[in-house]
């Protein structure tokens, strides 16, 4: 049996006021979605283990079965690998956001949602000021980009900059964790600060999220079921994901992690990779994107491409074959908080003849209900590869 994944980064919400007292899961019209809950097998799962920050970075790595404890190592040594960059012993990655600052405080994570080109041509300005032997910006997509160190010590405390919206970036800056940490979190300071200098009025780098080469075993060598397995994405953090645990990385023209992006063409290359491949997992960032901006109308529009553009297409192509398909979310991110919460998320299993459960819709209370109950650490992918 071949398997995949369809996850809608952030997709998971509160009750809304404004939406009657619904989450927009139950708002949003998912007939798809719904019909595979309904014909399927839910729980919940906690992606996020205790002790960790709800990041896209642990929710994923969680749901693909990987230990934190004995993986993490930040976004940006993953990052570092979606881009091609070959960590050294010495190297120290980081996440890099070009961010939005106005009256003091961080705007937004995103830069005023920056193009591709645009990032590029900004983070290699700054890398030809402000780079050298020990500093290297490296351009990744939009605003996400990579800065590496040398010799530079994890050891610092980075507030991730979607997690602090309308709040002040000097209360923000980087903080060692402990003494042979100050040089890093100094540095790191200081090139905040510089940036404000070189980039566009407005406009910072944020580093956040540091790391060394994680070690994380290919998911083919603990499911040998996969004998060959696809990652499609327009993030370089689930790129990076799925370069380590083993997975062929599927460009599609198009992918932007924005609410524009080319559903249509994830759905046909999904497709096809299952035709030749046993797994595939394919992440769609726009409702994480959705929640950080509040913007309700947008999340709820972006559930809804989810259903009709991604999730409908796939099932009707491969509900007669010896396929699984899983939904979920990694994380909730509530508009009206605006960012990432470690809280249980939805999902659903379902394959052709299988046992359904007593769930009707594809929602946080419905799920909650499912017969798969709530599960924990590498149980999810358990549950699904052992359908």
């Amino acid at each position: 049996m071949r398997h995949i994944i369809i996850l809608g980064d952030g997709m998971a919400d509160h009750k809304v006021e404004r939406l009657g007292h619904k989450t927009l899961l139950q708002y949003a019209r998912t007939p798809y979605m719904d019909l595979l809950a309904r014909n399927g097998q839910c729980g919940l799962m906690s992606t996020v283990p205790e002790g960790y920050m709800p990041g896209s970075e642990v929710a994923n790595m969680t749901i693909l079965g990987y230990d934190m404890d004995e993986v993490y190592e930040g976004r940006g040594p993953l990052e570092a690998a979606s881009i091609g960059y070959d960590m050294k012993p010495a190297d120290m990655a980081m996440r890099c956001n070009i961010v939005c600052l106005e009256n003091g405080v961080i705007k937004n994570h995103h830069g005023n949602h920056l193009t591709t080109e645009e990032g590029t041509r900004l983070i290699r300005q700054l890398d030809k000021q402000l780079g050298n032997g020990s500093i290297q910006f490296l351009p990744g997509i939009q605003y996400r980009h990579l800065l590496i160190l040398k010799g530079g010590s994890k050891h610092v405390f980075c507030a991730p900059p979607h997690d602090h919206p309308n709040e002040s970036w000097h209360d923000l800056l980087p903080q060692a964790e402990c003494a042979e940490a100050e040089s890093t979190a100094q540095l790191l300071r200081e090139l905040i600060i510089k940036s404000q200098r070189i980039l566009p009025e407005g406009l910072s780098v944020w580093p956040w999220s540091p790391g060394y080469r994680p070690r994380m075993t290919p998911m083919r060598k603990v499911f040998p079921e996969i004998k060959a397995g696809s990652v499609i994405t327009a993030v370089d953090l689930i790129r990076g994901i799925g370069y380590y645990a083993g997975l062929r990385l599927i460009d599609i023209p198009g992918a932007t992690g924005q609410a524009n992006t080319n559903y249509e063409g994830k759905a046909q290359a999904a497709i096809e990779a299952l035709e030749e491949e046993d797994f595939v997992f394919l992440h769609l960032e726009a409702s994480d994107e959705a929640g950080h901006d509040g913007d309700l109308d947008l999340k709820l529009r972006t559930i809804e491409n989810l259903d009709s553009r991604i999730v409908g297409p796939i099932y009707e192509a491969l509900k007669d074959k010896d396929v699984a398909i899983a939904v979920l979310p990694d994380h909730p991110t509530p508009v009206e908080t605006r960012t990432h919460l470690g809280e249980p998320v939805p999902f659903l299993l379902w394959k052709k003849g299988i046992v359904a459960d007593n769930v009707q819709r594809f929602d946080e209370e419905s799920c909650a209900s499912g017969v798969r109950g709530h599960l924990k650490g590498n149980e999810f992918i358990k549950a699904f590869m052992s359908l």
